[in-house]
């Protein structure tokens, strides 16, 4: 059982320390009552224009989570309340649906978990995600997705709909290649193997998958790169990415705190290395240089990612045009008249 532990807020006047132990972690919902559920990207170093989260906040506690410090601006930490104090957006397939009926959209390709995981446990009895693609599926707009939940297996018709009538894809977040090392992480997200299985049996089904080998944590993860990328093939993928580790705000405190605690014989290597293709920092907050590292190790990660995907058989990723297969309801007999 966790116990309640968050770095400072910067956005709050305030800060309280504890004169007693620090209470157990207790999982809370929040509703938000937001009026657009498309956020639009305007970072270069990211390949997509806009996503859609139904939730914020995610249970599966990774430490590195980049996200962390947008729960910040709900006055929550970026510790334990990021993965304890969910919140949700009920609203989510009205406001999509609203978006699509704007003449101002034109079908581009929305990006599902561009913040935190669209399945999520609370999305088993919520169904904000499933809602979401059903409007998708219906207005024909093309879908990515990115996660490490296992319940995308549920909305498989969905997903199938989605294929046929327009496009969708589904990445898998799967970073290590050891459950143990993983659970260590990533403690309350599936094992990697569950995540293997659940790719392979999409895959099955005809839906196009990927890897996301995200984040690259060197020292930690970078040599299990061609055994992931191995075994995504064998499970069907078609494509595969990765970028580094970025400990931006209080995402490295939080991150290094957690894995100090989980590997205290690797901590300082594992230190090294983020320096070390960080030009001596610990972060980098640049475009263009946030998710890449630059000197000799990370030219060797490079290269590892580059061989590993040729053994594995995966092609080189290049931009993918998107067929234009946005439609509104209707529009057809609309047409015919």
């Amino acid at each position: 059982m966790r116990t309640v532990m968050n770095p400072p807020n910067p956005f709050e006047s305030q800060h309280r320390d504890l004169l007693e132990p620090a209470p157990p972690v207790q999982v809370q919902m929040f509703e938000e009552r937001t009026r657009e559920i498309l956020s639009r990207n305007e970072s270069p170093d990211l390949p997509f224009r806009w996503s859609l989260n139904p939730y914020r906040g995610c249970f599966h506690a990774c430490a590195y989570c980049y996200a962390r410090p947008t729960h910040e601006y709900w006055g929550f930490g970026a510790g334990t309340d990021f993965e304890s104090k969910i919140i949700v957006k009920r609203e989510a397939a009205a406001l999509l649906r609203r978006t699509f009926e704007k003449p101002s959209w034109k079908g581009e390709r929305i990006l599902f978990s561009g913040n935190t995981d669209c399945y999520q446990p609370l999305e088993a009895s919520l169904e904000l995600t499933r809602a979401c693609l059903d409007v998708c599926a219906e207005y024909r707009n093309p879908v990515v997705i990115i996660t490490k939940g296992l319940l995308v297996l549920r909305d498989l018709d969905l997903l199938r709909r989605l294929q046929e009538a327009s496009s969708v894809l589904v990445y898998f977040s799967i970073p290590f290649s050891d459950d143990e090392v993983a659970r260590k992480v990533e403690p309350q997200a599936p094992s990697s193997k569950k995540r293997f299985e659940a790719m392979a049996a999409l895959a099955k089904a005809g839906i196009p998958t990927g890897l996301s080998l995200s984040p690259i944590i060197p020292g930690l993860n970078d040599e299990d790169i061609p055994d992931l990328l191995a075994r995504a093939k064998q499970a069907g993928a078609v494509e595969a990415m990765a970028t580094l580790l970025r400990l931006s705000g209080p995402v490295e405190p939080v991150f290094m705190e957690r894995m100090g605690a989980a590997f205290p014989d690797r901590i300082a290597k594992i230190t090294n290395r983020i320096r070390e293709v960080r030009g001596g920092a610990m972060s980098q907050g640049a475009f263009f240089d946030r998710h890449r590292g630059a000197g000799p190790y990370w030219a060797m990660i490079e290269q590892l990612l580059k061989v590993g995907k040729r053994k594995a058989g995966f092609p080189a990723l290049a931009e993918e045009a998107v067929t234009a297969t946005f439609r509104r309801p209707g529009i057809e007999q609309i047409v015919l008249f």
